[in-house]
């Protein structure tokens, strides 16, 4: 029997969640759209159901909670910046907000969709006719990773541009689940694994993202891609510095999730990048070669690490 496609628009969490049940997980929820849309008119997103949560309220807010800074889920990329709580606090966020896509798609898309965008390849991210006529892939319940031969592990490319910024701050996310509510690292959600890259349940809805306030974060956000006004990335990298000389270097764009390399600023330069070089498992799955983002990724640590101890060491109160 062909399930009924339905739109669902909730307008509190508990709505939402109520929705999902009868539909034995063939639903998607849905914020600003701009990722899920575009999977559905390629054929790689088909659940018959979609429950918009655009009328959510509660998910929209950006208040202090503590020792943290919440901003709501489905607060626009292009609002993270009338926040001045965030400018002062974390401006390496809208920077990185201001990478995703162009200004038009900023407009709606949201700081939750963005760090839950789907992982990509060049070929699973075609047409439905194209991946036919290619074969399918892992990701497409083909039996086979076309970009490396492989039988068991897909290995598309985390993209976020956002999440590698709020990994490098320690961020939190707060998610509800049938009712339960819990507090995570950002980072944790992240499998590795390209099929299934996160490991939040299909029910799961983020709630928001806590950022530790009072950190004195200085960070550096860098961005390989072809097209600055369009593309997703082929290796974003942020590092960020706290107050207690503690390091975090985060990069996307060259493995399956968020590869994250932990340091003082008493590091030795050389290995952090070795780290963060060994962690990464580019192949050669879309436009730039995975050579290229390798050798990219050393030239963007060591000048974002440059850039930031010049800035802290012309800093008095350093």
């Amino acid at each position: 029997m062909i399930a009924e496609k339905k739109y669902l628009r909730p307008d509190s969490i508990r709505e939402a969640l109520a929705m999902t049940d009868g539909l034995e997980k063939d639903f998607r929820f849905l914020a600003g759209g701009t990722d899920v849309m575009v999977n559905r008119f390629q054929g790689n997103e088909i659940s018959s159901s979609l429950i918009d949560l655009s009328s959510i309220n509660e998910l929209k807010q950006v208040e202090k909670a503590g020792d943290y800074l919440s901003i709501g889920s489905l607060v626009k990329l292009s609002n993270l910046k009338n926040h001045k709580e965030i400018t002062d606090e974390f401006p390496v966020l809208i920077e990185a907000a201001n990478a995703v896509g162009s200004p038009l798609i900023r407009k709606s898309a949201t700081i939750g969709g963005n760090i839950l965008c789907e992982n990509r390849c060049i070929f699973y991210n075609q047409s439905e006719w194209w991946r036919d006529a290619v074969g399918f892939c892992l990701k497409c319940e083909g039996n086979i990773c076309i970009a490396t031969g492989s039988k068991k592990h897909c290995y598309s490319e985390f993209v976020s541009d956002t999440a590698p910024a709020l990994i490098s701050m320690d961020a939190l996310i707060e998610i509800i689940d049938q009712g339960n509510e819990r507090k995570i690292k950002l980072e944790d959600i992240y499998t590795g694994e390209g099929v299934h890259p996160r490991n939040l349940d299909k029910t799961t809805i983020i709630k928001s993202i806590l950022l530790p306030l009072n950190q004195d974060f200085h960070s550096v956000f860098k961005k390989l891609r072809q097209r600055e006004s369009m593309d997703f990335t082929s290796l974003t990298s942020v590092v960020s510095v706290n107050k207690n000389g503690e390091i975090k270097i985060v990069l996307g764009g060259v493995d399956p999730k968020p590869v994250v390399v932990e340091g003082t600023s008493k590091s030795d330069r050389e290995e952090l990048i070795k780290q963060a070089l060994k962690r990464s498992r580019a192949i050669d799955n879309e436009m730039f070669s995975r050579n290229y983002r390798r050798e990219m990724i050393r030239v963007f640590i060591s000048k974002s690490i440059d850039e930031i101890f010049n800035v802290t060491n012309n800093n008095p109160d350093r």
